[in-house]
């Protein structure tokens, strides 16, 4: 955020803290806050998660909090989990054709309308959330994006982090690439193109239905997020080999999408009220995992889950099958290949630097598991 973002974000936070202690008989004051003069707006956003998600669907009761706050309580946005309004993985649509004023997804569940998306959200051996977020922010991230979403009917906004996720839950381990072969597993996104380019009978389920599915041997291995939401959705209790790293999504961003009429019809005040409150909710999901998860993932151990890495051959072949697909796609369309320069290019810049400071800090500090050693 540069100094004029920070500027205004203060400035409203100013402006909301005012407006919440006042009645509404003080809009006639000449001298009451701005946002008393402003219209009641009331909106309904769409998540493609379930209330049981508590931080993923948490983000848009987050932002619906801090939006009415920062409005004296006159610009209210309220959630509805997955189905309610419109099934998972309809929100862009429902957003991009009015059906509500706003949705709260991940992208990469809509690759099928345009391979671009993925770059909203991650892509394999890509960029990290504290990485991703200075893409968008600072790296021009932000306008490529809102020039793709712009093709939709949407403007964006940032819709959270999970951070580094885990490589997901099987019922048998992987040891080798002959493992790989005939496995069926839900896995969304580029990361999906990958493994079915590895011989993994991929299928994507929705948040709510993944749990059934592995329980009725749908499939043999799901992925979700990490430690804290899998416990949540119980997954150890059917497969018991946690595999690691989740090298498909190595810094997965949620993104709010917001009708462009809707946005444009706001006023300013609002606008800037919902791009605070966007940001807040981006950096707080983040922050909650990074809580959560530690102490999930020991409980997840002592319950007798046996976690295990990916095999060195099989990153190095997933490495490689992502490298393929991504030029590819690069080919096939101006628009992406725009995106999948500025995105890799920042890679490549910001790698070195991480290197030098959080990679070299952690391989030195953070415990060693002897069981890993010789990976």
């Amino acid at each position: 955020m540069d100094r004029r973002d920070f500027a205004k974000t203060a400035a409203l936070g100013a402006l909301g803290a005012t407006a919440i202690g006042c009645s509404d008989d003080a809009s006639t004051s000449p001298d009451a806050p701005a946002v008393q003069t402003q219209p009641q707006v009331r909106w309904r956003l769409a998540s493609s998660f379930t209330e049981s998600l508590g931080i993923l669907y948490g983000a848009a009761e987050v932002l619906a909090e801090r939006v009415s706050a920062l409005t004296g309580g006159r610009f209210q946005i309220r959630p509805y989990a997955a189905g309610e309004l419109v099934p998972a993985f309809e929100v862009l649509g429902a957003v991009q054709n009015g059906i509500v004023q706003m949705g709260h997804s991940a992208s990469y569940y809509f690759v099928g309308k345009n391979p671009a998306l993925a770059f909203d959200a991650t892509v394999p051996f890509g960029l990290t959330a504290r990485q991703y977020n200075a893409w968008w922010y600072h790296g021009g991230g932000k306008d490529l994006m809102r020039a793709l979403f712009s093709d939709f009917n949407i403007y964006n906004l940032p819709g959270g982090n999970t951070g580094m996720q885990m490589g997901g839950w099987f019922k048998q381990p992987i040891t080798s690439m002959d493992d790989m072969q005939g496995l069926r597993m839900r896995i969304p996104g580029l990361g999906g193109k990958v493994m079915n380019r590895l011989g993994v009978n991929v299928q994507q389920i929705a948040g709510g239905e993944v749990y059934p599915a592995l329980e009725r041997g749908t499939v043999d291995a799901v992925e979700w997020v990490g430690p804290y939401d899998d416990k949540q959705l119980g997954f150890h209790e059917i497969a018991s080999y946690y595999h690691y790293p989740g090298w498909w999504e190595p810094g997965p961003a949620l993104t709010f999408y917001v009708n462009r009429s809707d946005w444009d019809a706001l006023p300013t005040a609002y606008q800037e009220a919902l791009t605070a409150a966007a940001d807040v909710a981006n950096v707080q999901m983040l922050a909650r995992y990074d809580q959560a998860n530690p102490k999930a993932l020991e409980d997840l151990v002592q319950l007798g889950v046996t976690l295990q890495r990916f095999p060195n051959a099989v990153m190095r072949a997933a490495e490689d099958a992502t490298a393929a697909i991504l030029e590819e796609q690069a080919a096939q369309s101006p628009q992406y290949r725009t995106i999948y320069d500025s995105y890799t290019q920042f890679r490549s810049d910001v790698y070195r630097w991480f290197e030098m400071s959080e990679l070299a800090y952690g391989s030195f500090a953070f415990p060693q598991p002897g069981a890993d050693a010789s990976a």
